[in-house]
């Protein structure tokens, strides 16, 4: 006795995400990006595109800001509740970040101190680990 199987062909629908998400992945402020950005869904494919190849609006973006606080907590060398506790909740521009830096306010200096020794106590423990 023959049995045959009818497989459906499957049809792969793309991955998509919202702009919020696929600004968060492309490390920008979603209300700094066109407005055709932030209208519709990105699809992976398009995520991966705009990384591999960004339009001059994307670099110009990651370039000058303004910057989400990830971003700006990164450049700062601190963590995001550290630019909570210095007073920064909004985005900053590069040049604004620049500034920050060059100043560098006494909370500044506090919490690059505190991401130093979180750092360091990381690596403590991942080298007791191995050990």
């Amino acid at each position: 006795m023959l049995v045959t199987l009818d497989v459906m062909t499957s049809h792969k629908t793309p991955q998509t995400m919202k702009p919020v998400t696929a600004a968060k992945k492309l490390g920008v402020y979603l209300e700094a990006t066109p407005a055709q950005f932030r209208a519709g869904v990105v699809s992976r494919d398009e995520l991966n595109a705009l990384q591999a190849d960004p339009p001059e609006w994307l670099r110009d973006l990651r370039r000058n800001g303004p910057h989400p606080r990830p971003v700006i907590a990164a450049k700062l060398g601190i963590s995001i509740g550290g630019l909570a506790r210095g007073g920064i909740t909004d985005p900053l521009t590069t040049e604004q970040v620049e500034a920050l830096k060059a100043e560098s306010p006494e909370w500044l200096r506090r919490e690059r101190a505190t991401q130093a020794e979180v750092r360091k106590e990381a690596a403590r423990l991942k080298a007791r680990e191995r050990s």
